[in-house]
């Protein structure tokens, strides 16, 4: 079988294909002309240059592959030129998405994230819970309307479509906000916590790629969803892992939810005039997703695709070690 993989060169993408060359698989992965394809060509899988953005270049590098993965995102809280979102969440998802129909694959794979169900009544929600369409920021609302786009496709044209909702992903080489944030505590250049009660749902890097391989592998999946992560934890409880994980201190400043929210519009004003990002992720959609807890239920993985998560013990030690290597 041959894979086509778009974001290969991303967090969750490096990690899948080097999970994919440990199998029989033949992997074909789109890389734009400026990516670093260095670690891709060490690994020995195929590069197909083009982008997203394009479909015709998305729809030569896919044709003849027999499944897709995709996973090429804009995942940041903040960005000087705010067309990205769209260009490349909701516009370039609707690229591959037609290019995989063109080019009769017979899996797609498309990577979203627990985000999009939004704030549903349930928690914590499972796949079936209904979408309630309240996001922080315009990373969901665009991953949001990715997923209205393709479930489309599968809907009214036969893709024949499966969706993996990752929740937080944590691991060695995150280089967003989660990895940006641990970064910063341990180096100590985090001046002060806020909204530690709130809780997220998190999963190892590691378990995202084994799932994305499995549900590949899967028959008999067509028109699935499936939420990958299990452990439930409060900001403030893995600052307490942090700490002792690396022995760095908890910042004692605690900044109350209605100062940080001003700071945040402060900080998002001068970001956005002076095209530099906010210090400390201090933007105003990273804050209001920073709000609220967001926990999920991905037990439809264990059971359906035999995932065993990791402790998010280990992911934190594996991440940290990364950053100190």
């Amino acid at each position: 079988m041959k894979v086509f993989v778009t974001g290969a060169t991303g967090f969750i993408g490096s990690h899948l294909v080097k999970r994919l060359v440990q199998t029989d698989q033949d992997v074909v992965c789109l890389v734009r002309p400026t990516s670093n394809v260095g670690p891709l060509e060490k690994l020995g899988v195929h590069l197909s240059v083009g982008d997203v953005t394009k479909k015709d270049t998305v729809a030569e590098g896919m044709r003849g592959c027999d499944w897709a993965v995709n996973l090429a995102n804009v995942y940041s809280f903040w960005e000087p030129d705010k067309s990205t979102y769209s260009r490349i969440n909701i516009e370039g998802t609707r690229n591959v998405m037609a290019a995989a129909l063109e080019t009769s694959v017979a899996k797609v794979v498309h990577i979203s994230t627990y985000g999009t169900f939004g704030k549903p009544v349930e928690c914590p929600f499972t796949e079936d819970c209904a979408v309630v369409p309240l996001f922080a920021s315009e990373y969901t609302r665009t991953k949001y309307a990715g997923d209205q786009i393709v479930w489309d496709y599968h809907d009214k044209h036969g893709l024949p479509l499966v969706v993996v909702h990752p929740c937080v992903v944590i691991g060695p080489g995150d280089t967003q906000a989660t990895g940006q944030y641990i970064r910063d505590f341990i180096q100590r250049r985090l001046p002060a916590t806020l909204f530690e009660d709130t809780q997220y749902t998190y999963v190892h890097v590691k378990d995202v790629a084994e799932a994305i391989v499995k549900v590949l592998e899967k028959p008999d999946n067509i028109g699935q969803k499936y939420i990958i992560g299990k452990h439930r934890m409060s900001i403030g409880q893995i600052n307490q892992l942090l700490n002792e994980i690396t022995g760095a201190p908890i910042p004692r400043l605690r900044i109350p939810g209605f100062l940080a929210t001003i700071t945040a519009a402060f900080c998002t004003l001068v970001a956005n005039l002076t095209k530099k990002p906010p210090p400390w992720g201090m933007c105003s959609d990273q804050i209001r997703s920073m709000k609220e807890s967001i926990v999920a239920e991905g037990s439809k993985a264990e059971t359906e695709l035999g995932i065993e998560y990791t402790p998010v013990r280990i992911a934190i030690e594996e991440m940290v070690a990364s950053f100190q290597g």
